[in-house]
């Protein structure tokens, strides 16, 4: 079940020094963005969030925004739980795994700066569609 999986510590310092350095690269705007909400990454979303995602498999999601779009805020959600994205190694590195099954780092990278900007986008308010035409889909 998924209480014994667990993800190789090699490919987990692998994913983390490759975040690390996207991050580093990423605009002004963004790091204020994770100074006000979160960003939380996990192996692998919990079986609750497949659920509510309707995801068939784990490897399928990268990331995920929970919180209400600031499109969609009123005086009446100060009761609310913060915002925070989730940030998910499996889905990011499956994204990023060649066919023989050898992981390339030029897609990896591009893969966790694409899935943070899309989740930052969702807080915006950016439908899917949208997301995709700003090339973060």
């Amino acid at each position: 079940g998924e209480g014994q999986y667990s993800m190789h510590p090699e490919l987990r310092n692998t994913f983390d020094t490759e975040f690390e350095s996207v991050l580093a690269e990423l605009p002004a705007r963004i790091h204020e963005l994770i100074d006000e909400i979160p960003l939380v990454v996990d192996d692998y979303p919990s079986r609750e969030v497949l659920r509510r995602t309707r995801t068939r498999h784990r490897s399928q999601l990268c990331g995920l925004y929970t919180g209400i779009p600031l499109t969609h805020r009123s005086v009446n959600d100060w009761g609310v739980p913060s915002d925070v994205i989730h940030i998910y190694r499996e889905g990011i590195l499956s994204q990023a795994t060649r066919r023989d099954g050898s992981l390339s780092l030029p897609r990896l990278r591009k893969q966790i700066r694409v899935t943070i900007l899309h989740e930052y986008g969702h807080h915006h308010g950016l439908t899917e569609r949208e997301l995709r035409g700003l090339g973060y889909g």
